[in-house]
């Protein structure tokens, strides 16, 4: 079992597939995803891997926290959560996740909290039919009806369906069609549509439901130590060109 990703939502668009047809995609963005710690069974009883995405200021970040992300040698992040995983589907932390870690035509679970609608009534909220429009009913023509019993049990259960607050509930759609992967960009196109508001955070894993064969394992990802090295390597030669460069023009 794969570890999925940390994506932020930037909204909808669509795509033209190879016939014509137009598909509508959300459009989901890797910003940093990293691996910012890891959850092993002889220490916590549970494998895992803890993941972290986006940036956020050091004094904004409370102590244990900066403690957390200064041991795995990475910056604050905006927002962390954890993926279970197999035991052989770990990863170093300070590694970070790319967008092919996904490939076109797969199955994901994509977790999210859906949009905050404020106070709604039974109608909306759970799609009632409402009293009749006529035929002694007045003013009432939305509302949810009776709610109790009959002297016994002579209360209203817990859990009726009633007016209240709509939205801004954590819910998972599954099942979800990867159209498209730029790795370059860090995008994930995903048929459909994904819970959340635009901006907001979401988890993307593989389909429980419907696995997908020849995906990368345990992941797609980069580690930083070998960019660095790469990005130190470079450096002097770029120097000693141009020090020749100004000694033969002295000459």
């Amino acid at each position: 079992m794969r570890t999925g990703v940390i994506a932020k939502k930037l909204g909808m668009t669509r795509v033209f597939a190879d016939d014509g047809a137009h598909v509508p995609v959300t459009v989901l963005q890797l910003d940093g995803c990293q691996v910012v710690g890891q959850r092993t069974q002889e220490r916590d009883g549970y494998v895992a891997l803890q993941l972290g995405a986006g940036t956020k200021k050091a004094k904004n970040t409370n102590k244990a926290q900066r403690t957390t992300f200064a041991n795995a040698e990475v910056e604050p992040k905006h927002v962390v959560m954890e993926f279970r995983v197999s035991d052989d589907a770990m990863i170093d932390v300070g590694a970070t996740l790319t967008a092919d870690h996904f490939v076109a035509g797969q199955k994901v679970d994509i977790q999210g909290e859906t949009i905050g609608k404020g106070f709604a009534g039974a109608m909306k909220r759970w799609n009632f039919g409402g009293l009749r429009a006529t035929h002694g009913v007045s003013v009432s023509h939305r509302s949810h009806g009776s709610t109790g019993n009959r002297q016994d049990p002579g209360r209203t259960f817990p859990g009726k369906k009633m007016a209240g607050h709509l939205g801004t509930e954590t819910i998972t759609t599954q099942n979800l069609t990867i159209v498209r992967v730029d790795a370059e960009r860090g995008l994930i196109m995903v048929k459909g549509v994904v819970p959340g508001h635009e901006g907001s955070w979401v988890k993307v894993r593989d389909a429980h439901k419907k696995p997908h064969a020849d995906l990368p394992f345990p992941g797609s990802f980069k580690k930083n130590g070998q960019a660095a090295a790469e990005t130190k390597a470079e450096e002097p030669q770029v120097e000693d060109a141009a020090v020749e460069t100004v000694e033969g023009g002295e000459a």
